[in-house]
């Protein structure tokens, strides 16, 4: 693991609100809230015949959550064309399915106050298990128009080439 030179002037956790996702190599747009990254591993409890009456605890399977991306329904067609390569109504027998490249490799990343990448995580293989082009949609109602993306994921990491940037001073004009 890299070491790091720590900002001993900083006092305050990152905000959750700045972030960007990208993938294919470009930020997508309009995504305004992304879910946890969470990874559970299983225990493993054993003992021997011979040991007293406790148990012995391995690590097992390491499982990594779904991630959900949420964004305001727009005109782009970058949600929607994700899930279509895992499942496409209508497509001929034996090409509902695109089995070349309906995985991605993402990075979301976190911003300071100032704007500054300050952490990046890369998210390993992902598929969309769900998709939702549309939520409720009520006459009587006062809000935006949401779409969901549900990504299955064969892991993450933080990106350790980000590092911690100098801190802008504000000057007086």
């Amino acid at each position: 693991m890299p070491s790091f030179t720590v900002n001993t002037n900083r006092f305050d956790p990152y905000k959750n609100f700045k972030f960007r996702v990208r993938w294919d190599g470009r930020y997508v747009a309009g995504v305004s809230k992304v879910s946890a990254l969470k990874r559970t591993t299983e225990v493993v409890k054993h003992r021997d015949g011979g040991d007293p009456s406790t148990s012995r605890k391995s690590p097992g399977r390491t499982e990594y959550e779904a991630i959900t991306l949420e964004r305001g329904v727009t005109h782009d067609t970058d949600f929607e064309q994700w899930a279509n390569k895992v499942w496409n109504f209508g497509s001929a027998l034996g090409s509902e399915t695109s089995l070349k490249d309906f995985r991605k490799d993402l990075v979301i990343e976190v911003y300071n106050e100032a704007g500054q990448l300050v952490l990046a995580y890369k998210v390993f293989r992902a598929w969309v298990s769900e998709f939702q082009a549309l939520p409720d949609l009520d006459a009587n109602a006062n809000a935006v128009a949401i779409q969901h993306l549900k990504l299955e994921n064969e892991g993450w990491e933080r990106d350790y080439e980000v590092v911690e940037p100098t801190e802008p001073t504000y000057v007086e004009p």
